[in-house]
């Protein structure tokens, strides 16, 4: 599978907003956007009228980045999501938060959902007591997730959840710190999804 390998940095000032993907980095002074908050690019400054397409497109882009799937896995999680009962752009945020390495990046195990990937695919968490090493593995209400013994001893992860003060839980988790794991007690529901997102623009865009 394709990966992104250039500067997420330029991600950030790509899409005019910061989508904290380098973690701690993220909320210091070292922070690329805060110091050149406009677009790369030799004519980043300029002002550009955008279209409704173009509006649309970037707002994919955003998303996908953030979350940090390739083309592909965007479009096959977005038509899984317009298969379901419901609203297609709420489908689509639920299918994204409740990804694995989304969900151990909120539970607060990694300081970014790119470390979060990176974990699960060298088997360090467990779901329901069983390994997993699939970072698009779909987690339910009642599951468990934890840190395998073995990984309990990895700083990073100590140093993430030393700081999962500042980031906060969201509501549709909970977290045992002691224990190294938590639960999923909901399916995150709109208003549980606090990021920048108009998911609309999204729908309308591959519904053209």
């Amino acid at each position: 599978m394709s990966r992104y390998t250039g500067s997420v940095c330029r991600q950030c000032r790509r899409e005019n907003i910061k989508l904290f993907l380098k973690g701690d980095r993220c909320f210091s002074d070292k922070c690329s956007f805060d110091r050149r908050g406009y677009p790369p690019g030799e004519h980043g400054q300029k002002r550009v009228k955008v279209s409704d397409y173009g509006l649309q497109l970037r707002e994919k882009q955003k998303v996908r980045r953030i979350y940090g799937l390739s083309e592909k896995q965007f479009r096959i999680t977005f038509k899984r999501a317009d298969r379901q009962k419901g609203i297609t752009g709420t489908n689509l945020l639920s299918l994204l938060e409740t990804r694995l390495d989304n969900t151990v990046f909120r539970m607060g195990f990694v300081n970014s959902r790119n470390q979060g990937r990176h974990l699960v695919q060298h088997g360090h968490f467990t779901v329901n007591g069983k390994k997993v090493d699939i970072p698009s593995f779909h987690v339910k209400k009642g599951d468990i997730v934890a840190l395998r013994e073995k990984s309990k001893k990895i700083q990073a992860v100590s140093d993430s959840l030393d700081a999962i003060v500042r980031r906060g839980i969201p509501q549709w988790l909970e977290i045992d710190k002691e224990k190294f794991q938590g639960e999923v007690v909901n399916i995150p529901a709109r208003e549980d999804i606090t990021l920048p997102i108009q998911e609309q623009l999204i729908v309308e865009l591959y519904s053209k």
